[in-house]
């Protein structure tokens, strides 16, 4: 029987559509032959660059890491980051009983008067103040083998030399006063703030400030109920601003300029890290004095 118009139209459709897929699959060899040949010849490398093995990617990765551990650790002292402070000697000047003076032990832990925040008057027998930029230091102490924890209670006895580098109750012209020496009780968040001036530097000594920690108030009537003597270092470009531009500081200026933290006979065998938790943060002016604050890691 002959073949309708129908039946050739079906025949032509279906041998076109055979030319047509043979064609594509032909094309489609062709492309998988194209995408072998570029892999072999290189393809690799820029596959793993994008699967994120290439260099550039690893240091981007790093780069971010390094950053967000920068800021993470950065925003002051976190609990946890603070060290033992070193025990210090309590120098030759220490009125906490240890030593004598004219033949009679000196001890102002014993006087009506001496737990003060503002230490810069004397008391008692003399209301003499003791003249410099001023200098108001707030101390944390914390528990530096318990995770940094405050030490609420606790009792710092805080004593340091005048803007011309003497000591009351001891240097000459000042043994009849007591100013620049006190004791504060940590609250409890473990602070205890002092209102000074700020130290002169002599000769022999990096500037610095002296303290005794005490477990108690009660305590703190003698250096041997003490749990940590040791002393702060005054931030060096500090010192050179307040010795060059403040008045009663002349000698200092001289004087510091022959000292270092390393070359000081009781700094110089700390470690850098001690010396930065030592070491006061301050801000403020000559005019207008400074307010810093420490922290004052203690084992207990």
């Amino acid at each position: 029987m002959p073949k309708s118009p129908r039946d050739h139209d079906h025949d032509h459709d279906h041998h076109s559509g055979l030319a047509a897929d043979l064609e594509l699959m032909m094309r489609r060899n062709l492309a998988r032959r194209q995408a072998l040949s570029w892999l072999l010849a290189g393809g690799s490398a820029a596959l793993l660059v994008g699967c994120g093995g290439g260099s550039s990617d690893t240091a981007d990765a790093t780069a971010g890491s390094g950053s967000s551990s920068s800021s993470s650790s950065s925003g002051g002292t976190s609990t946890g980051s603070c060290i033992a402070d070193p025990t210090e000697t309590n120098g030759p000047y220490p009125s906490d009983g240890s030593n004598t003076v004219n033949g009679a032990v000196s001890n102002v832990l014993q006087q009506s008067g001496v737990v003060r925040s503002d230490i810069r008057s004397s008391f008692g027998g003399s209301t003499n103040t003791a003249g410099g930029v001023p200098l108001t230091l707030q101390l944390s102490v914390v528990n530096s083998n318990n995770s940094c924890a405050a030490l609420a209670g606790y009792a710092i006895y805080l004593w340091h030399c005048t803007r011309e580098g003497g000591y009351s109750l001891y240097s000459s012209g000042i043994q009849g006063e007591n100013y620049l020496r006190g004791v504060q009780v940590t609250d409890a968040n473990g602070a205890a703030t002092f209102t000074t001036i700020f130290p002169g530097c002599y000769s022999g000594r990096y500037p610095h400030i002296h303290f005794e920690v005490y477990p108690s108030l009660s305590m703190a009537t003698l250096y041997t109920n003490r749990v940590l003597t040791s002393q702060l270092a005054m931030p060096r470009d500090i010192c050179s601003t307040v010795y060059s531009n403040a008045s009663g500081y002349s000698a200092s200026t001289a004087n510091l300029s022959q000292v270092t933290t390393s070359s000081d006979g009781v700094f110089g065998d700390n470690s850098s890290a001690q010396i930065a938790q030592m070491t006061p943060t301050l801000a403020g002016s000559v005019t207008a004095g400074y307010d810093g604050t420490v922290v004052i890691g203690v084992p207990v």
